[in-house]
């Protein structure tokens, strides 16, 4: 507006504004030295500041354990096993009173990460993220909670229980389905990320506590998904595949979080067993893995799937977080592999570190790493995760080793925990204690308040404001209309009376704001994308991506315009990344997790 006026729409005081922000993001990009442990870790702690400005379940009045909208309770876990990283690489233990605060509040009524504030969505990759942090915080020997609650250990196996009770060999012939009650849309679904976690889950669990039952579980999941080709013969791995087709409609595009829990469970497998099967398989894995690095020497890692055009959604500005975690986890458990990963390690914290040149305080992390040293305007809880992960990876050599059971741990556990929501496909009913006589009597006292509230605006409403009759009279007259059998008629005429004289048209004349009839013109206008997914999510808008019209999925365009953030991710068959699509195409849209 203050153009249109004749005023330069630049004044002095945004000029010197952008200025300064100049100054301060060239100020405070951050130059990471990898092969520097103080550097590593003066980094660190201020990307977990910042990243943990995002969370505010530590706040009076909000709940623990939960970041805010429109984030997802399954990223919360993942900022948990986050959080507990940067206490085992760094020491800095800051932050641990915040931790065990949200990974206990969330444990739920059978202490298995099933909480009831959950059960409209929680799939069973969202309670294997849960499961995965505590189990990191057995391994590590983060600090145990108060002999009262629930411990670590007994956590990650309560979660392994209810999980291996749903294994379900009628469809498919084996596999966890994507979704945990059967009234979600994605129930239907086998998705890699919910067998990669418990995958994972059941390998490190073989490894800690050595019990052979846990390993033999991570060997049938292994073995389930090569036979239902979600891994290729060469080690890439896909994202799974619906029942009604056997799931054989793979949808053959790779996630970098998928990748990455196979390798997690194939290298505490390894660890676990020395064998060459699982050696070949994990180094495989990693191999396969080369894909997410790009760059002039490959070593820079991408979300390729959807970073080149724009299309990560909220989830997967996350994933790079926990592909960086488990190859560092990986080098520990696989040491030949460690020169390896740590040739894309380093350049790619480099890369990270470098961008991370954003928000008001010059600072923030950005999802791309490829843009050389330029912040993408992004920020978040995965684009910070992921930074601080990679980064945190690069001093994991002088880190001490995971404990076990037998070598230094001291979590305790509870291997037959799970309680009654092992098996479960419905939500546990609530259980409340029985009402007392005081709580029936100011019960029946706030009904009796309520409906004479509710009976005295009726009478209101239905008087005849425009009388020139006192209040007492009026009342007379309209309980004698209505005792008489008027009422209704009376309100039924007054009703078409107001309808007629709304705005001075009648309840046939279509004025709209621009002065024309919408019913005349034929046009109708476009909706927003809002509302619920199929799974319950909201759709929250995003850049770059062009909803389809017939099937309702979201499919790479020239003509971006946005992407629902949700949990249920779809993409189109069309892909035009050649290498992150097998040879059998999809035969419809699917859903990507």
């Amino acid at each position: 507006m203050t153009a249109l006026r004749g005023q330069p729409s630049w004044s002095v005081s945004r000029l010197l504004s952008a200025i300064l922000l100049v100054i301060v993001q060239s100020t405070n990009a951050y130059n990471l030295v990898p092969s520097d442990p103080n550097s590593v870790k003066t980094i660190a702690r201020s990307m977990t500041e910042d990243l943990m400005s995002f969370y505010d379940g530590d706040k009076p009045g909000n709940t623990p354990g939960l970041l805010p909208l429109p984030y997802y309770w399954w990223e919360a876990g993942a900022l948990m096993g986050t959080m507990i990283d940067y206490w085992y690489y760094t020491g800095d233990d800051s932050w641990n009173a915040v931790v065990t605060q949200g990974l206990l509040h969330q444990v739920g009524t059978y202490n298995d990460y099933m909480p009831e504030n959950q059960t409209l969505t929680e799939g069973n990759d969202d309670q294997g993220f849960w499961a995965l942090a505590v189990m990191s915080a057995a391994e590590l020997n983060f600090p145990n909670p108060p002999k009262d609650k629930p411990q670590w250990l007994a956590l990650a196996q309560a979660v392994f229980n209810t999980q291996a009770a749903r294994w379900d060999p009628d469809h498919c012939g084996g596999g966890l389905r994507w979704q945990i009650f059967n009234w979600n849309l994605g129930y239907d679904y086998k998705n890699t990320i919910s067998q990669a976690c418990f995958f994972a889950l059941a390998g490190r669990l073989a490894l800690y506590t050595g019990n052979t039952s846990y390993s033999e579980w991570a060997e049938k999941t292994w073995e389930w998904m090569v036979n239902v080709k979600f891994i290729t013969d060469d080690y890439y791995v896909y994202d799974g595949g619906h029942i009604q087709y056997n799931c054989t409609n793979i949808v053959p595009y790779q996630w970098s979080y998928n990748a990455g829990g196979m390798i997690l469970g194939a290298a505490a497998m390894y660890n676990h067993t020395k064998s060459d099967v699982w050696k070949n398989r994990l180094d495989g894995l990693v191999k396969a893995a080369d894909v997410f690095f790009v760059g002039p020497e490959s070593n820079i890692m991408q979300e390729v799937a959807c970073e080149t055009v724009n299309l990560c959604n909220l989830d997967q500005q996350s994933f790079k977080a926990y592909l960086s975690r488990w190859l560092a986890v990986a080098t520990k458990w696989a040491p030949h592999l460690t020169e390896r990963i740590m040739a894309k390690i380093r350049p790619s914290s480099v890369a990270a570190a470098a961008q991370c040149r954003g928000g008001t305080n010059g600072r923030m992390c950005g999802l791309k790493w490829t843009e050389n040293g330029t912040w993408d305007g992004m920020q978040g809880v995965g684009q910070q995760m992921a930074a601080l992960e990679i980064t945190l990876g690069n001093i994991v050599g002088i880190s001490r080793d995971h404990v076990t059971a037998e070598g230094g741990g001291t979590s305790q556990g509870n291997p037959g925990g799970g309680g009654s929501d092992i098996g479960r496909t419905i939500p546990a009913v609530s259980h409340y204690p029985p009402l007392s006589p005081g709580d029936t009597a100011g019960a029946a006292i706030l009904t009796m308040l309520v409906l004479g509230l509710l009976i005295v605006g009726i009478a209101w409403m239905m008087m005849d404001e425009t009388s020139k009759k006192p209040l007492q009279q009026r009342f007379y007259d309209f309980r004698s209309a209505l005792l008489g059998g008027g009422g209704l008629a009376a309100l039924a005429k007054r009703h078409q009376t107001d309808e007629m004289n709304e705005k001075g048209k009648g309840i046939d004349q279509d004025a709209s704001s621009d002065g024309a009839s919408s019913r005349e013109t034929g046009i109708m206008t476009s909706l927003p994308l809002k509302g619920n997914d199929a799974s319950g999510h909201r759709y929250l808008p995003q850049p770059d991506s062009m909803v389809s019209e017939m099937s309702g999925t979201s499919a790479i365009s020239a003509r971006p315009t946005r992407i629902p953030m949700v949990r249920e991710k779809r993409l189109s068959r069309t892909n035009g990344h050649s290498t992150l699509r097998n040879s059998v195409p999809s035969q419809r849209s699917a859903r990507i997790e």
